[in-house]
């Protein structure tokens, strides 16, 4: 039996540079971090005693004995992409899917990293990442960028450069203290609207291309802003606040989906309250909310935020894990 543990990530600035089709041309780069909230997954080969040979148990139950009639895309092609049978799989998570947190990345990267283990292979980081994108945006044919599954891989607070060569994931190196600060002057809200972010993409898609890449190349900017914001001890962490907020306006102006009149209403009661900026965690449409508050606004930005769940994080560092590992002796039948 084999369990991973994989983080969901949190994406301050670059969102949109990420899309490959974009960034070949242009470069890209993120910054985001990975925090204390995971998804787990469970997979051991399945007992010969039953009539079917793979049961699967998500959102849904599958009980199925040809891979090819599994209805979930990332396991069936998973399966498949890694020569998987006879498997019992269960996933389970602290937050849920499709809120803006590279939720299904995260399931990707830590499927691809269980089957790995359960079939005796070590697979480093930036193979699970790589290995993710595959399955996600070729096999699987969904529409979005690289960063989630590398974010999902790696862990830790990093700032993620593209380029036609690919990607390189670079940490950023800031004091303790400093980086304790920036996690207690981040508030995250649950927005209670979910949606899957290649949905979204597909409906940004219409946007006119010009004016999306001039946005695009201004955020990509606003990376390397908030980079030194962080690194730099002698400037206004605050500032970072003030960042999220420019890199939100502009985010919301690259596409339709990206908000609603619900999100501009509680990101408006948000900064009302004493919040120096936020965004709306991922491709957008609903999710989770994060703001940057100074600690003596917090009160009023919770009192203002209170129909919405607060969800308490701390930044994490690992990335993907095995969490345990029992080998098992498994002969095919072919």
């Amino acid at each position: 039996m084999i369990i991973t543990r994989t983080p969901f990530r949190m994406s301050f600035f670059g969102g949109g540079t990420d899309m490959e089709n974009y960034f070949r041309e242009n470069g890209g780069a993120v910054l985001s971090t990975t925090f204390d909230k995971y998804c787990y997954v469970n997979v051991r080969h399945l007992p010969r005693f039953f009539e079917y040979t793979t049961e699967l148990t998500y959102s849904k139950s599958e009980r199925i004995s040809n891979v090819d009639d599994i209805k979930h895309p990332a396991i069936r092609n998973a399966m498949k992409m890694l020569d998987m049978h006879e498997i019992r799989l269960t996933y389970d998570a602290d937050l849920p899917a499709r809120s803006g947190l590279g939720t299904s990345s995260s399931f990707a990267v830590g499927m691809l990293n269980a089957f790995y283990a359960l079939k005796g292979k070590y697979a480093d980081k930036k193979k699970l990442a790589d290995d993710a994108i595959y399955l996600e945006r070729e096999l699987c044919e969904e529409a979005g960028g690289w960063q989630d599954q590398i974010a999902a891989s790696f862990g830790g607070l990093n700032r993620i450069n593209f380029s036609e060569d690919g990607y390189e994931v670079l940490p950023i190196i800031i004091s303790p203290e400093r980086k304790r600060a920036l996690n207690d002057n981040l508030l995250m809200f649950f927005t209670g609207f979910t949606r899957f972010s290649s949905d979204v993409q597909k409906a940004n898609s219409s946007s006119s291309p010009k004016e999306k890449n001039a946005m695009l190349k201004e955020m990509h900017r606003l990376v390397d802003d908030a980079e030194k914001v962080l690194t730099d001890k002698n400037a206004d962490l605050d500032d970072f606040g003030r960042l999220l907020d420019h890199t939100w306006k502009l985010k919301r102006q690259t596409g339709s989906a990206v908000s609603t009149n619900s999100i501009d209403d509680l990101y408006a009661k948000g900064v009302e309250a004493g919040a120096l900026g936020g965004k709306l965690l991922g491709a957008g449409g609903g999710g989770f909310l994060v703001f940057y508050v100074q600690p003596e606004y917090q009160e009023n930005v919770r009192k203002a935020m209170s129909d919405l769940m607060y969800i308490p994080f701390e930044f994490e560092n690992g990335g993907t894990r095995v969490i345990h590992y029992s080998p098992e002796s498994y002969e095919p039948l072919n």
